[in-house]
């Protein structure tokens, strides 16, 4: 506890001077991290690939992602883009009285502590979207790693370090913690201000319960799970059923199903003309024995259900998962929701067969707080669609039409977030340029002297 003590002391001490850092300077950090990242690559991919099970061609795409998501904030800091500053001049004629000279803008909020994810080593881990995303507009961060990648932590956190310290940056902005109690305890000491959180249900709402018991509770911005259901139409069925199966096989086994963004939920018409066309292939291993000994539990606990089936199974072996499609109706979805709100995390999906569209939209919602929705339909807009678009927006922060919910990219419009349980924050997001406004506050500066503005209100 002595050493977390003088983290978060480290950490406090730096709130300021980052706070008063130019935005070149911020930037200037978030590019010494993407080039640490890039020249350290090699060897931080082998220390991932030990101890995670992912293969390298997935990990270095990651680390691309990485280092690409610290420059694109960093331009984004550069250029004044990053947050949303707003002038309002004095105006005497102002409808309802005069106006006075008002100017808005955001204040870091202070030390931010982001809870590393297991299944994204690089992306959100160490020097993942929640690190980058607090240092762009001036937060102290202390990462609380994953013990699935200790080693790979350890080493992240040194390129981190070293880049920050080669950048200018001030001295105790970047810390990593490792133990679990440190973790709890870290999160209800007052000096820090905010928490990023991807992982599971269970963990994000413990943290999130400590967040809002302080005295004085803080953000607490955490991604949680989704099963992000996916409705193919009946036209769409007919029009591109082989693609929408190939799809769907590449997207529901990537990454041995690890993904927060599995398609875990398909609503079809034609359930056994679907299964036919799926020919579910074979997956590595999964990222360590805890996540796969979770995977088993929530299948076997589907598989249990009276009116759950199992329709196909894939190859497998002793160290990797078969790929699991299970059976059920949409009839009794609505008489048990949970058929559909329970994520089995890893390469499995529950195909969950339908009548009509009105079935199809009261499924979805029963589906609750998502990730993402899609709609597999026809190539122009799909009768059904508007309906559907309309249903999918109100469950989650993401609504795909023809492609598939994993892979997020990084950029402007990115939207990486859901209503509960998909996350704690239904209005953020923990992927893309707006990620950065969690970790920021608003001020309005009323009738201040130009001299005394901060620079981005100065005209």
């Amino acid at each position: 506890m002595s050493e977390l003590n003088s983290i978060l002391a480290a950490a406090a001490a730096a709130a300021r001077p980052a706070a008063r850092a130019t935005a070149d300077m911020r930037a200037g950090w978030l590019r010494a991290i993407a080039d640490g990242l890039d020249a350290d690559s090699d060897r931080l991919i082998d220390i991932a690939g030990r101890e995670t099970n992912l293969p390298e061609g997935r990990l270095r795409g990651e680390m691309t992602r990485t280092a690409f998501q610290a420059r694109l904030f960093a331009d984004r800091v550069a250029a004044g883009a990053l947050l949303d500053t707003r002038i309002d001049a004095a105006d005497a004629d102002w409808p309802m009285g005069p106006r006075p000279d008002i100017r808005r803008t955001h204040v870091p909020i202070g030390p931010v502590l982001v809870y590393a994810a297991s299944n994204f080593p690089f992306a959100f881990s160490v020097a993942g979207g929640d690190t980058v995303s607090a240092l762009a507009v001036g937060c102290p961060v202390v990462v609380k790693t994953h013990d699935g990648h200790a080693e790979l932590s350890g080493a992240t956190a040194e390129v981190v370090r070293n880049s920050l310290t080669s950048a200018g940056a001030p001295q105790g902005i970047f810390a990593v913690i490792n133990e679990r109690e440190d973790g709890v305890a870290a999160i209800q000491d007052p000096r820090i201000k905010a928490a990023g959180f991807t992982g599971s249900l269970a963990g994000g709402r413990a943290l999130y319960d400590l967040a809002c018991a302080r005295p004085a509770p803080i953000p607490f911005y955490g991604e949680l799970g989704s099963t992000n259901p996916v409705v193919v139409t009946a036209a769409g069925w007919r029009e591109r059923g082989s693609e929408i199966c190939k799809g769907f096989t590449t997207s529901f086994a990537m990454g041995a199903g690890q993904f927060c963004t599995q398609p875990g939920v398909v609503l079809i018409p034609d359930m056994e003309g679907f299964v036919a066309q799926c020919a579910l292939p074979e997956v590595h291993p999964m990222l360590n024995g805890r996540i796969r000994h979770g995977f088993d539990e929530a299948v076997a606990e589907l598989t249990g259900h009276p009116d759950v089936r199992v329709l196909a199974r894939g190859p497998g072996s002793d160290s990797a998962p078969r790929p699991i499609l299970l059976g059920t109706t949409a009839e009794a979805v609505l008489a048990d929701p949970t058929i559909v709100t329970t994520e089995m995390f890893g390469p499995a999906s529950i195909l969950v067969s339908y009548g009509d569209l009105q079935q199809a939209l009261d499924v979805v919602a029963s589906v609750g707080g998502a990730l993402t929705a899609t709609i597999q339909g026809t190539r122009d807009l799909d009768p059904d669609a508007p309906a559907l678009l309309e249903v999918m927006a109100g469950i989650a922060g993401r609504v795909v039409y023809n492609e598939w919910p994993t892979g997020v990219t990084v950029s402007d419009a990115q939207q990486h977030g859901g209503p509960w349980p998909a996350t704690t924050a239904p209005i953020s997001t923990s992927v893309g340029m707006a990620a950065a406004q969690r970790f920021a506050r608003p001020v309005a500066f009323q009738n201040v002297p130009p001299a005394g503005l901060p620079e981005e209100l100065q005209e």
